[in-house]
């Protein structure tokens, strides 16, 4: 799994005109999945996004976690972090996961992403047409992958 994240101070993703989530500070978390991605990679991102210190302290130290702040998700399925660009100028999709394996991944990764932070998280719909706002943080943006733990 490979999850882009971006500290946000508010993000809302809209479909066909409606808001369908919305948080203030927080994170915006892109979500790509590939076909042999599992439940135990979305507990270990879920695990290091909640945890990682990337947002400020008093002292403008970035020290503090998700988790400390008291912070908000709003996921968002991506399937394009796995695009193949090597070749050509078309991107290959094929590293990406079929839907039929996405999709639970992606629920589940909602599912444990609010459970570690014990309350709901927002998101948009998985395979919908998607329009995304936010309002970067810093700028900080982080690209994570579940399959590069070092």
């Amino acid at each position: 799994m490979r999850a882009l994240l971006q500290r946000v101070s508010t993000a809302h993703v809209d479909i066909s005109g409606e808001r369908v989530g919305a948080i203030n500070r927080g994170l915006l978390i892109f979500l790509g999945i590939a076909p042999h991605d599992t439940e135990a990679d979305a507990v270990w991102l879920t695990a290091k996004i909640s945890t990682l210190r990337i947002f400020d302290d008093p002292n403008a130290t970035m020290n503090l976690s998700l988790r400390d702040i008291d912070g908000e998700l709003l996921i968002i399925s991506q399937f394009t972090l796995y695009a193949r660009t090597r070749k050509g100028t078309r991107p290959s999709w094929d590293g990406a996961a079929r839907p039929e394996t996405a999709l639970p991944l992606y629920e589940t990764f909602l599912r444990v992403s609010a459970s570690a932070l014990g309350r709901p998280v927002a998101s948009g719909r998985f395979g919908e047409n998607m329009q995304v706002s936010l309002v970067n943080d810093g700028p900080v943006t982080l690209l994570l992958d579940s399959h590069q733990r070092d």
